[in-house]
């Protein structure tokens, strides 16, 4: 049987990244609407490793294949690391990232340089095909800038200012991003535990 990978979500940009990322494991990388599961999870546990745990299991026992899930969000130091395990759920479900981000704006709009840190954490679950769980986890720390920029990142990305590049993760190219993203270091992470924990069945 062809190993696969199903990756849980049906965020396109997510999916980019992730097969960039994880193209030398020569495993085909499908999203959950290519690999034709549709179903509905809900995310109630306490931290993002637990959300991603609870996603890639529930998905996991409708296929064959390895599943990968990812729970991220952004924490604000300003704002008690709000909006933290609900970022996609923040002020509202549908509510535009555009809308999320002025927000966010505004009420940072009277903090000092020095109280506008922020990070973005990603904690990544696989759930393989004979009950293994694996997890791994990538931070990358930066800042809330003062307006939005940029049009590569999705998400919380345009007000995330990065200040070794000295701009929002937004305005770098995707590689560059994919080497410094909390997505890329969890990924990156969960790659070399498949590696190992494939090498060993061997």
């Amino acid at each position: 049987m062809e190993k696969k990978i199903v990756f849980a979500t049906g965020n396109e940009g997510k999916m980019k990244e992730v097969r960039m990322i994880l193209a030398d494991l020569g495993i085909p990388v499908l999203s959950q609407k290519e690999a034709g599961i549709s179903v509905e999870v809900e995310e109630n546990g306490k931290s993002f490793a637990e959300n991603a745990r609870i996603k890639a299991c529930a998905v996991q026992k409708l296929t064959d294949a390895i599943v990968l899930a990812d729970d991220s969000g952004l924490e604000v130091d300003y704002l008690d690391r709000a909006p933290g395990i609900y970022s996609a759920r923040y002020m509202g479900e549908h509510t535009s990232y555009d809308i999320k981000n002025n927000h966010i704006l505004e009420l940072l709009a009277d903090a000092p340089p020095e109280k506008r840190t922020a990070r973005f954490v990603c904690a990544i679950a696989a759930a393989l095909p004979d009950g293994t769980v694996l997890t791994s986890e990538g931070v990358m720390e930066g800042e809330i800038g003062y307006e939005i920029a940029g049009e590569n990142g999705f998400g919380y990305d345009p007000i995330f200012y990065l200040p070794q590049y000295g701009c929002t993760s937004a305005e770098i190219s995707p590689e560059q991003k994919n080497e410094v993203s909390h997505r890329g270091k969890a990924l990156r992470a969960m790659k070399e535990q498949l590696k190992t924990y494939y090498n060993k069945e061997k």
